[in-house]
């Protein structure tokens, strides 16, 4: 057995909106609540997070989601940086040694050298991709917080409170103690 409810809210009613508390239900004396749509709150949300990232989380009172995003944006660049380091004194040391010396770190005491070569151009190619790796990490989390920042405040908008709910819904037959398992919709306008 399937229980749906249904309720019904009189549109006549005039909605205001606080400039205070945009996104927040107003609640009035004989009515229920009117929750007041503004479509442009998602857009200005996504551009301050563009702006400054996690300025759109601030902007939705989303402040936990601050530094989750620096922390994303700053462990790509701490990473970025770090493998370009690496790869720097590699590239120095394979262009010291196709100009004939023999005295860079990787070289070592002997007349053998520690690294060869080969081995200097195949950590070249290591710390290339992992830079780039890197560099897409904190592009990533910098579009993710904008796409953060937007979504959090489409998400605001919804009426989600115990009247609208959909839920599992058991129910016992009082004539023969048999069980009926549905699920129930209840729905406001």
């Amino acid at each position: 057995m399937v229980c749906f409810g249904a309720m019904a809210q009189d549109k006549s009613e005039k909605q205001e909106a606080r400039p205070d508390l945009p996104l927040v239900a107003v609640q009035k004396a004989d009515s229920l609540n009117a929750y007041v749509f503004q479509p442009l709150t998602p857009a200005k949300a996504a551009f301050y997070s563009a702006i400054l990232p996690g300025l759109g989380q601030a902007y939705n009172k989303k402040y936990f989601w601050i530094p989750v995003w620096y922390a994303g944006i700053g462990t790509g660049v701490y990473f970025y940086v770090k493998n370009n380091e690496e790869y720097n004194r590699y590239r120095d040391a394979y262009k010291r040694r196709l100009a004939g010396f023999s005295d860079d770190e990787f070289w070592g005491d002997g007349a053998n050298p520690r690294v060869s070569n080969d081995g200097l151009v195949r950590a070249q190619k290591v710390l290339s991709r992992n830079k780039e790796i890197s560099l897409l990490v904190a592009a990533g989390a910098y579009v993710l917080n904008i796409i953060n920042a937007n979504v959090q405040a489409h998400l605001l908008q919804y009426n989600i409170d115990d009247q609208l709910s959909f839920q599992p819904n058991l129910q016992f037959d009082s004539y023969d103690f048999s069980a009926s398992i549905g699920l129930k919709l209840n729905l406001v306008f």
